[in-house]
């Protein structure tokens, strides 16, 4: 059998499909205790819509893969942050039209709004305007290059 975290890790996330969850960094932990394996996620906010189906997912990728007992929790602490996206998710991200969220060197003040205006990411201008701080999903606004025209979502810093 493939190994359950290898399993888990290819899962992907129901609002951002070019990400895994493991990429995204929602995923925390796999454990295995006696027959059952322990799936534990910290959503990107607590009150994530895609949390349900996140786990349904799990299950389902797990069941598949011949893991019959199966558990999914979800940890709020540490909170999810920004910072654990991964490199190759920030480059997905962008590359499908996602302006990513800076990383941070350390403890931030929780803004949950650029302090300076995210690069496009067709053209990287940061001569950006934010037209809506709500964008397709509530962890992402709605921005337009003034350089290009070209309107984009903005993963915000959490």
């Amino acid at each position: 059998m493939t190994d359950p975290r290898a399993v888990v890790a290819q899962v992907v996330d129901p609002e951002l499909p070019m990400l895994t969850l493991e990429d995204l960094g929602v995923l925390r932990d796999v454990t295995v205790d006696d027959d059952t394996v322990v799936v534990t996620l910290t959503p990107t906010y607590s009150g994530c819509p895609a949390l349900a189906t996140m786990r349904a997912d799990v299950l389902v990728a797990l069941r598949r893969a011949g893991y019959d007992h199966a558990e999914v929790r979800t940890t709020l602490t540490p909170a999810w942050s920004s910072d654990w996206i991964s490199t190759k998710g920030r480059t997905a991200l962008a590359e499908h039209g996602i302006a990513p969220p800076r990383a941070n060197d350390g403890p931030t003040d929780l803004l949950l709004m650029p302090s300076r205006p995210p690069a496009c990411p067709l053209c990287a201008s940061t001569d950006t305007r934010e037209v809506s701080h709500f964008g397709t999903t509530a962890c992402r606004s709605l921005h337009t290059c003034r350089a290009c025209g070209e309107t984009f979502d903005h993963m915000k810093e959490i």
